[in-house]
Parts: C-alpha cells; structure tokens; sequence
C-alpha cells in the first residue's frame, strides 16, 4: 500500500513542519499550496532531500471544485492516499462588533468549508486500501462554549470541526480510517504570543505538533479515533 499524505497549506509553518515530518515516517507527501509557489517548491525539495517523493498541487480551497481536485491530483501523481492533514485556516483577530460580512464568511469558509471541500472527494481513495488517517488542525479550548470576543468566527469554525471530525470518525472507524484533531495553542510561529496566559509559560515549538500529528498517524492510534490533543500548554483551560 503507497504511503501517501496530503497536507493543505504546507508551504510554510504548521503545515511545512508537518510535511516534513511525515517525509521523516516514510510518507511521500503532496504539498499544497494557494499563492506561495517558491515555499511550496521548497518544501517540496526538503521533503525529497528526506528520501521521500514530493508534489506540489496548487488550489483555492474555499472554491468546492478547485479543493474537489486536489485529492485526485494527488491519487494521479502519488498512486493513491492514505493521510489527509487539513492545516488550511486563515486567522482573524477584530473585535465582533466591528466585523463585517465578507470577513466573517472569508474565515468560515478559510477554516471550516474548505476542509469539508477537501475531505468529502479523499473519502474513497482513504478507504480503497482498508487503511487511512485524517488529521485535523484546530486550536486549543475550541469546542468550550465560552465567549471569543475578537475571533469569534474562527473560534466557530475550529468548533465545527471538532463537529464534523467526530461525526466522519464515527461513520468510518469500521472501514479503517481514523479522524482525529490536533489543537495547538499558541506556537512559535503565532502571530499574537500572549505567553502570559500559557501555565507552561511559553509558546509550543513547531516540532511538538508534529509529533502529536505523527502519534494520530501511526500504527500505534490505531484504536485512537474521534479525539482532540491539544498542544497548549494549559493554554485555555
């Protein structure tokens, strides 16, 4: 069976330090991308100089059709898929009562509709082979019903999919596929580090959610199905 993993939005970051790390567990990877072709083309490389084949698929995933052919681009040119790590997700920090239309939709779909646009076409080819992970990347303490004044429709959204992972964990735990979160705090690369509010005192290293993404995509999680790891630091309690 290929050892295939799509990661959305692994051009930099979150998603370029998790690409990296499935290279490192024997994934050939499929980098996506919107508009960051040369970082896309340089993960790419660093994933190949780890020994593992890479591509590069570009796409707007917020456009269902756009987001509906990256999982076949991937199949086509990697010979199947067996991880799929939704990581896409624009962020926002503006008071509520400020927010206008456009922005709330942009976030919602930036977060929430696009991994539903994504993951609804890789359904069949993670099955094919009896075996499959997707991860999801939310954001610590979402899921809590308490009040997100200046990022309420990310807040929303990173909710949404713990909803919508538990719901696809439930519906395929018995065709070998296995649905999972990973919920960062604030980490390295954040944009806000309000590093007082953590009880661990810092922000989490890239390395560590990673490790967390490689746990749920192991042989080891395989009875691990419909759960949220937070890698928070007792962020958001």
């Amino acid at each position: 069976m290929a050892r295939v993993a799509l990661v959305t939005g692994s051009a930099r970051g979150i998603g370029r330090a998790v690409a990296l790390g499935l290279a490192e567990l024997g994934f050939d990877v499929a980098v996506h991308y919107r508009s960051s072709h040369r970082e896309a083309a340089e993960t790419a490389a660093a994933v190949k100089r780890r020994g593992r084949r890479a591509v590069t698929v570009s796409a707007d995933l917020t456009d269902p059709e756009a987001a509906r052919r990256v999982a076949g681009r991937t199949v086509e040119l990697l010979g199947g898929l067996t991880v799929l790590v939704n990581n896409v997700g624009d962020y926002l920090y503006k008071p509520i009562e400020v927010l206008g239309p456009e922005e709330w939709s942009y976030v919602i779909n930036s977060n929430l509709n696009s991994a539903f646009y994504v993951t609804q076409p890789a359904l069949p080819h993670l099955q094919a082979g009896g075996w499959g992970r997707i991860v999801f990347i939310g954001y610590a303490g979402a899921g809590q019903m308490v009040t997100k004044p200046h990022i309420t429709p990310y807040f929303i959204a990173k909710t949404g999919l713990i909803l919508y992972a538990r719901a696809l964990a439930a519906r395929l735990a018995a065709r070998g596929v296995t649905v999972n979160v990973v919920a960062p705090g604030i980490a390295e690369n954040s944009m806000t580090q309000p590093l007082e509010e953590v009880p661990m005192g810092r922000a989490a290293q890239l390395q560590e959610i990673v490790e967390a993404v490689g746990y749920f995509v192991s042989e080891k999680a395989d009875y691990v199905t419909g759960q949220v790891l937070e890698v928070a630091g007792g962020w958001n309690l």
